[in-house]
């Protein structure tokens, strides 16, 4: 009776896995149908793991996926993201973070802590401008020395300035750059080239401004040569920036020693100038006046604002 009925359920078992044995799939096939439905790709055994690149190749190149329209993502990141959603469950599912900005964020990040000094906090100048400059100086460093310059004034007026470290030091110069604007009408070089011995005599007796009167004709001096200039070249700046080919030069100093105070390119500008009629252009101010114009950048590598000037110096000539 034992072995009968012991007989009897080893048929019945058999009987129902023979029955039920056709109607169960593996689970990759139930996966292939579903994805197959979506992609028209085939997922196939390997004795390898999946490759990425090869999923979401194909994926990318049948999918309308909205990411793929986020322009802001380079299409190898596009493509990484959207393999890694569909292998996700769905409860899972994140958006790739892009390695290469959070690599530029902490790019800048680092940047600018090595920008600050680390005892203090504050922000790393030039070696040349000190906690005892003059908030002028310090500013104009901050602010102007080493942008690029285009407007035919503002080179002019640069020019002038730098011809007066002759007699004086920026400081000094650029505490009374207000008074020298509205004597020479903005430094405006039309205007400028047309003064006489009367506005040179209001100029050079005006002791707020401190002028001699030999300093006062060259710059009016300068002003008529610059006019002749722009007749034949159709700007100031179009001239200037042909030196350098349009493209301010891009130092990488770490010293204050290493800064040179005159160059080949200075001397070559001089000497053309001197022959054009200029006065007071030597190598030396020439060179000063390329560094306030960005012509050249000369800031040091650890300044803050060096970064900055480079990026600017970086752009396309933005000369209208």
């Amino acid at each position: 009776m034992i072995f009968s009925s012991m007989s009897n359920a080893n048929v019945r078992r058999h009987f129902l896995e023979k029955n039920r044995s056709p109607k169960e799939k593996p689970a990759h096939s139930v996966l292939s149908k579903h994805l197959k439905k979506i992609y028209p790709i085939g997922l196939q055994r390997s004795t390898s793991s999946l490759s990425l690149s090869s999923l979401s190749l194909s994926l990318s190149q049948n999918s309308n996926d909205s990411f793929l329209t986020d322009h802001s993502s380079t299409p190898l990141e596009q493509k990484i993201s959207l393999a890694l959603r569909l292998i996700a469950p769905h409860h899972e599912r994140r958006e790739f973070v892009p390695v290469v900005k959070t690599v530029q964020h902490h790019q800048q990040q680092q940047q600018q802590q090595q920008s600050q000094d680390p005892g203090s906090g504050e922000l790393r100048r030039c070696n040349w401008v000190t906690k005892n400059s003059d908030k002028v100086y310090t500013s104009f460093h901050d602010e102007q020395w080493g942008v690029p310059v285009y407007d035919d004034n503002q080179l002019f007026e640069l020019l002038a300035l730098s011809g007066m470290l002759m007699d004086y030091n920026w400081t000094e110069i650029l505490k009374r750059k207000e008074l020298y604007r509205e004597a020479f009408s903005g430094f405006d070089p039309e205007i400028v080239a047309k003064m006489g011995d009367k506005e040179i005599n209001e100029i050079s007796s005006n002791k707020e401004i401190m002028l001699a009167e030999s300093r006062v004709r060259c710059i009016i001096d300068n002003a008529k040569c610059i006019v002749k200039i722009v007749r034949e070249y159709g700007s100031f700046s179009s001239f200037m920036w042909g030196y350098v080919n349009y493209k301010p030069t891009i130092n990488k100093y770490k010293y204050p020693r290493n800064v040179p105070l005159r160059t080949p390119k200075a001397e070559a500008i001089s000497r053309d100038l001197l022959k054009r009629g200029f006065r007071f252009v030597g190598p030396v101010i020439v060179y000063s006046f390329m560094q306030a114009a960005g012509l050249t950048i000369d800031h040091l590598v650890d300044c803050f604002r060096y970064s900055e000037c480079v990026g600017l110096a970086e752009r396309p000539w933005r000369h209208i």
